[in-house]
């Protein structure tokens, strides 16, 4: 005796291959928009094709990745999903950028149990956005549509990005030395880092999410989307000697600052120089955070520093000011004594 059953089909075991489709159909025009000219194949191959740039002699790639990390959690309870692509352009562009790399393409890899086209486009959108704000073009990714991995209306993001700087003007940080003076960037936000201390305080504080938060509604301050510097920063080392840069990420200023510097040296950052933010103000009084514990899980304010001569700092704050950055004087390089840590906040 034969038993029949019925065909079944992909649809069938949780994966919309139409939905798949249709998603790309969505997103070419606003990947479209950050095609540069060496792009040679885009979104649709099976690879990315990219030239490079005659204007680099002696091109070299720098290459970095990140994710979003749990501040995607926080996304998922407002139903918001417009800012996260943008953070996850910056977390890796902001990396590549301290090496003096102009960011030249980007890849997004965007996984979810069941795909859903608006909120997939609506990422892949501040995905674009992030990529236009970094100059680099969005050149391709993936969208993997995998039942029973991630709960119904969640999705997990990482993403790549690609540079290229000229060999003789890689920063290393090697060339800092006493006498230089830190600068300091102001951040957006809380950026994409320390979400899952956030999260705690924000469940033990219960806040009213659409209250005001001086101007903004509370969620809007929790979300913001990270800042990208690139375009600012290029600008400024195009005009002037950046002996350094540190992209203020997990870790927060005491964890990052150091990984730019000799060992000989110490920077000494003054709390006095700029005010702590609303934002991370309330955070420390509702979880009773310590000083040290804020300066090394969130960036407190500041989300990227350039260390420069003495004699320059006074043109790059002028320079970073121009386009559009709060710039503050945060410190300066000294001599580092037996056994002293490499950033000290006084």
């Amino acid at each position: 005796m034969t038993t029949t059953s019925s065909s079944m089909t992909y649809r069938d075991a949780g994966v919309d291959i139409d939905a798949g489709d249709a998603l790309v159909e969505r997103i070419k025009p606003a990947a479209k928009r950050t095609m540069r000219p060496e792009v040679l194949g885009g979104i649709g191959g099976f690879g990315a094709l990219f030239e490079i740039s005659k204007k680099f002699k002696e091109p070299v790639l720098v290459s970095g990745t990140d994710g979003v990390g749990t501040k995607l959690k926080l996304a998922f309870e407002l139903n918001r999903h417009d800012t996260v692509g943008q953070d996850l352009v910056a977390m890796s562009v902001n990396d590549i950028l301290v090496q003096g790399a102009e960011p030249l393409f980007f890849l997004d890899y965007f996984a979810c149990g069941k795909l859903d086209v608006n909120t997939a486009a609506t990422v892949v959108e501040g995905i674009a956005k992030g990529c236009e704000l970094s100059g680099c073009a969005l050149i391709g990714g993936e969208t993997a549509e995998m039942p029973d991995m991630y709960p119904a209306g969640e999705y997990d993001l990482a993403g790549f990005a690609v540079g290229a700087v000229e060999k003789a003007k890689i920063i290393d940080g090697k060339s800092i030395a006493p006498g230089d003076v830190v600068l300091g960037l102001a951040s957006s936000g809380a950026h994409s880092n320390g979400y899952s201390l956030i999260r705690r305080i924000v469940e033990r504080a219960k806040p009213d999410l659409k209250a005001d938060f001086h101007g903004q509604p509370f969620a809007d301050a929790l979300i913001a989307p990270t800042r990208i510097y690139v375009k600012s920063l290029l600008k400024l080392m195009d005009a002037i000697t950046v002996k350094g840069m540190a992209h203020i990420t997990g870790g927060g200023i005491t964890g990052n600052v150091p990984r730019v510097l000799p060992e000989n040296v110490t920077a000494v950052i003054e709390k006095s120089a700029w005010t702590l933010p609303p934002l991370f103000q309330w955070l420390q009084r509702e979880g009773n955070v310590a000083d040290d514990e804020m300066h090394r899980v969130f960036n407190c304010g500041i989300g990227m520093v350039v260390v420069v001569a003495a004699a320059d700092a006074d043109a790059a704050t002028a320079n970073l000011s121009a386009s559009g950055e709060t710039v503050y004087r945060l410190g300066r390089i000294e001599a580092r004594a037996a056994g002293q840590e490499q950033t000290l906040i006084v």
